[in-house]
């Protein structure tokens, strides 16, 4: 049976004191997409509110993938993502958040995505994302009360890589808050490829990492039935 995958997407455009223009980071929605369509998989968008997703980093699409993406079915079927509560979540076999800064605007506290982080985790299902993404992880209680990333192996983009990136901009670093809910956080230099996987849980910790988490999930979804 074909493997599917739920993108959920922020639909915040603009962050921060100074109204930073942000959205979806496009080499972190596309390269990750191209992996999975490669496998002949099912890919799916949702976003909290269903309104049309806003990309960011456009300057990059000369870029083969984001430009595949642009150009092809992906961008098409992004801007119809669809409202999240309307979403059967439990029919998908990985759902995947991707960064940029503008998740770090709408989903830090989100109740239903916390929700269904939680309960995807909690069936076996793969849960991923990548850079600022993995605020989606942040502040998920599972059914024994406990932090999802409590005791997980986690990436996400630095403290480093936001020193010298939107230090102003965001509402707090994500780095800190993670290993704060107790993550085993891991990095490597700034702005280079990094991803993880511990069991389901497969994170990366920026722009430079999606084509690798994309490769993780597969790799996971490939040993499933």
């Amino acid at each position: 049976m074909k493997k599917k995958i739920l993108i959920i997407v922020s639909n915040a455009n603009a962050i921060g004191p100074h109204n930073r223009r942000t959205g979806n980071f496009l080499p972190e929605v596309a390269h990750p997409y191209e992996v999975w369509e490669n496998a002949g998989y099912q890919i799916d968008f949702a976003s909290l509110t269903g309104d049309t997703p806003y990309l960011d980093a456009l300057n990059l699409a000369a870029d083969p993938g984001n430009l595949k993406f642009l150009t092809g079915k992906g961008w098409a079927d992004m801007q119809k993502a669809v409202k999240l509560e309307t979403v059967d979540v439990s029919t998908y076999d990985a759902i995947f958040v991707p960064g940029g800064l503008a998740p770090m605007v709408d989903l830090p506290e989100a109740p239903l995505l916390k929700k269904i982080v939680a309960e995807t985790y909690e069936r076996g299902a793969v849960v991923s994302a990548v850079c600022h993404g993995p605020v989606s992880l942040l502040n998920v209680k599972l059914s024994d009360g406990s932090y999802l990333v409590n005791g997980k192996h986690i990436s996400s983009f630095t403290t480093a890589e936001e020193d010298n990136y939107a230090r102003e901009d965001v509402p707090f670093d994500l780095q800190t808050a993670l290993t704060a809910q107790g993550a085993i956080y891991h990095t490597v230099a700034p702005w280079q490829p990094f991803s993880i996987a511990d069991g389901n849980i497969v994170t990366g910790q920026n722009p430079a990492s999606g084509t690798g988490v994309g490769e993780k999930v597969k790799a996971i979804l490939e040993q499933t039935n």
